[in-house]
């Protein structure tokens, strides 16, 4: 294993906590928000990740210091790399006990278990954010040991020892709670989105929808996020629907989106659940069938057991099934958004700083 200090700030005078996970926007960007409450207060983070993770490109950006080792994954990998990950576990979790951490803030993924494990042999306090409603394998594993626990529902509290969960919710940024409720008109704003990198399912889904949406005589406005492949198409074949819309790669400003959006189908993601709570959005989600821990499917059917989402299989996800659904619920959605909202968690970023400000100040 090879563990070194990206080129950033001298070593502080103070330990400083530590953030472990990474590897997915979703690890990373939350935690950032975490950090830079941290360094506002004028604590010291670092971060430890691989060179393939986001965290590689997003942490330096961001002026904080990155640890670099080399670990593989353990969940929904061959049995090559199973094998690979389980020799190289022992040495990364030692060369991590060099890192000098006065607690441990851990994201999950399989970034977050060599740290981790080197914290709790060294009696550091951990600290983990679990945004899905079921933890990946890296929290459930150490869930027991943990000195505290910030999640984003109350169910998730059971995979930790009793009283060390709290509820606090996943950063989110500030423009998404800022969103006021939207009354209902005539014309339907869909908003449609997979994720950055798209969604073969929504793009297929959509374009199926068109000439339903038509037939069925139901006002709508889309706004599709696609995704670079594929946009090019569909940008062209939407242009000829006559439906009023726009077709783009990437939303640039996703606040904004969501603000004009009176209904949203995407993925099940917990950025993407904690952004429609903070913005009291109705939603059709549709989880992607390979997350680890089928974790996105966990997520809708929290969020469609309060009243705030349809959960519909990716399986099943068609043109058809799309139009049915809106139209169904079209009548409902602004009980569904109050019922989203009541999902959101403000503050998420101030509360976790506040707590690893605590175990930190407890353990030196």
């Amino acid at each position: 294993m090879t563990a070194r200090l990206a080129p950033g700030r001298p070593a502080p005078l103070l330990a400083p906590i530590l953030f472990a996970g990474g590897g997915t926007g979703g690890h990373v960007i939350p935690a950032l928000a975490v950090a830079q409450e941290l360094r506002e207060r004028g604590r010291e983070v670092m971060f430890v990740g691989t060179e393939r993770g986001m965290e590689a490109k997003l942490v330096p950006r961001e002026g904080f210091r990155l640890a670099i080792i080399d670990i593989g994954g353990l969940n929904r990998v061959s049995m090559r790399q199973k094998l690979k990950t389980l020799v190289r576990l022992p040495v990364a979790t030692l060369g991590c006990t060099r890192f000098p951490a006065a607690a441990v803030f851990s994201m999950g993924g399989y970034v977050a278990g060599p740290p981790v494990m080197a914290a709790l042999l060294r009696r550091v306090p951990v600290v983990v954010m679990e945004p899905n409603a079921v933890p990946g394998f890296t929290n459930r594993a150490i869930g027991r040991f943990v000195s505290r626990a910030l999640i984003s529902f109350p169910e998730t509290a059971r995979y930790f020892a009793k009283g060390r969960a709290e509820l606090t919710g996943l950063p989110v940024r500030q423009e998404f709670f800022e969103i006021p409720p939207k009354p209902p008109s005539e014309l339907l704003h869909l908003l449609i989105t997979g994720g950055s990198q798209g969604s073969r399912t929504l793009n297929r889904a959509l374009q199926e929808s068109w000439p339903l949406f038509r037939n069925a005589g139901l006002r709508i406005r889309i706004v599709h996020q696609t995704g670079n492949a594929g946009f090019q198409e569909i940008h062209e074949a939407f242009g000829k629907t006559g439906i009023p819309g726009e077709v783009v790669p990437f939303i640039q400003d996703m606040p904004a989106a969501f603000a004009a959006a009176d209904l949203v189908v995407c993925r099940s993601g917990a950025g993407a659940v904690s952004e429609l709570a903070a913005a009291g959005k109705p939603s059709i989600l549709v989880p992607f069938p390979f997350a680890a821990d089928d974790h996105q499917t966990h997520n809708a059917q929290a969020l469609e057991a309060g009243g705030a989402a349809r959960l519909v299989r990716d399986a099943e996800m068609t043109g058809e099934r799309l139009v049915s659904i809106v139209s169904g619920i079209r009548e409902s959605l602004e009980p569904m958004g109050a019922a989203a909202r009541k999902f959101a968690r403000p503050g998420a970023a101030v509360r976790a700083a506040d707590i690893l400000e605590e175990v930190a100040r407890n353990f030196n």
